[in-house]
């Protein structure tokens, strides 16, 4: 019973190791298929317009319809039955956030019934505003929404789904043009992928014989009648397919020759311009270190400028305030000695239209047309006057003799 048990669970295990890898091989294979068709829609949109008549776009269109489909989970009945779902539903839900959605408008579509061909036409419309990248990003950044519509190993629920997204972004410099009222929007039967614009063999060189050689010497080979003496024409098939191959090898050798000469041409034309790209930096950085340096010295030239212009500035103010106090003096004195104010005035004015005004000469004028010093002059004066009629009575030569 032990052993029974053990069989059991090897056998389990097995079988769900065998659904994971099944079910990470058809992911990447469509991841991979997706990225194929973006790249061909691309491609052709280069020569013609991007229409329902385009295979490469009905082929893109199966791919996403089978992506948007990848493991979605069945609708539960009220009598416990699962029913299939369409991927429309889930996006229906996921996508009403998006900003000026077509939800409605799609919902509202008299000739559109079922919900594959509502989730048909959706990636139509999507297409042509270019927004299809925008709602397959809106609809996976509702992780809640998404995990309730799909199962385990989902694409949407995996780290394709990130991929998926920026695939699709490409997309939006497609102009596209399509009928909402054609063959594509029948619902009635699931999409099928072509696989065969994506498929290609290509026979490597180090092969010795051709497919016509190779099928001629299986049928030699299989013939009843051969005998060791008709070796002989396989080693002239062999001498010929190795001449074959080295004349393969040789137009190689020659296409990689002319394209080292080619690379090397380049190179040393690059080499030049480089050289010249340097020379012209190297000027450009002396003519920028000169510039700076002429600025600088343009800035120390005006600042000391600035300095003379406010020391100047500095004695026109003092000047102004010693001409207000000599008016003030004036006022203060006898009108009988206007006159020599008018004296002052016109010797300080004098001064003040001089162009050099040093310390020195703003005080010696401050010392010569001060109040006290004008005063002390007045007096001086008065007193004079007063001491000469006494010098002259008092003089020898009025004394009698």
């Amino acid at each position: 019973m032990a052993s029974l048990s053990l069989g059991g669970l090897n056998v389990s295990a097995r079988r769900k190791s065998v659904q994971s890898r099944n079910a990470a091989v058809e992911r990447r294979n469509l991841i991979t298929v997706c990225r194929f068709s973006v790249k061909t829609l691309i491609d052709r949109s280069c020569f013609e317009t991007i229409d329902d008549s385009s295979p490469e776009f009905n082929n893109f269109a199966a791919i996403l319809e089978q992506i948007l489909s990848h493991r979605l989970k069945g609708q539960i009945t009220w009598f416990g039955y699962e029913s299939p779902r369409s991927f429309w539903d889930y996006i229906r839900v996921a996508c009403r956030k998006v900003s000026h959605n077509c939800i409605c408008s799609i919902e509202n579509m008299e000739n559109v019934s079922s919900s594959r061909a509502k989730g048909r036409a959706w990636i139509r419309v999507a297409l042509m505003e270019k927004h299809l990248s925008e709602y397959i990003s809106a609809a996976l950044r509702d992780f809640k929404t998404t995990r309730r519509f799909y199962e385990d190993g989902a694409i949407v629920l995996g780290e394709e789904a990130n991929m998926l997204a920026g695939m699709l972004l490409g997309l939006n410099a497609i102009d596209f043009s399509f009928c909402l009222k054609g063959e594509g929007l029948d619902g009635n039967f699931p999409a099928v992928i072509d696989y065969t614009p994506y498929l290609k063999f290509t026979q490597s060189s180090d092969s010795i014989s051709s497919d016509e050689e190779e099928l001629r010497t299986l049928g030699s080979s299989g013939s009843e009648s051969s005998t060791p003496e008709n070796i002989g024409p396989p080693f002239i098939m062999d001498e010929n397919s190795w001449y074959n191959k080295c004349k393969r090898v040789e137009q190689k050798y020659r296409l990689t020759l002319e394209q080292k000469g080619y690379l090397e041409e380049l190179v040393r034309l690059r080499e030049t311009q480089l050289a010249e790209s340097v020379s012209q930096n190297k000027l450009l950085l002396q003519r920028i270190e000169d510039m700076d340096l002429a600025h600088k010295m343009e800035k120390e030239q005006l600042e000391y400028i600035i300095v003379e212009l406010q020391d100047q500035l500095k004695s026109f103010q003092s000047l102004d305030q010693l001409s207000a106090e000599v008016s003030l003096s004036q006022t203060s004195l006898d009108p009988g000695n206007s006159q020599d104010g008018d004296g002052k005035e016109d010797g300080l004015n004098l001064l003040s239209e001089g162009k050099e005004d040093t310390p020195s000469l703003l005080g010696l004028c401050g010392s010569l047309t001060s109040v006290a010093s004008y005063k002390s002059l007045t007096s001086l004066k008065s007193s004079e006057y007063l001491a000469s009629p006494t010098a002259e009575m008092t003089s020898p030569g009025l004394t009698p003799s």
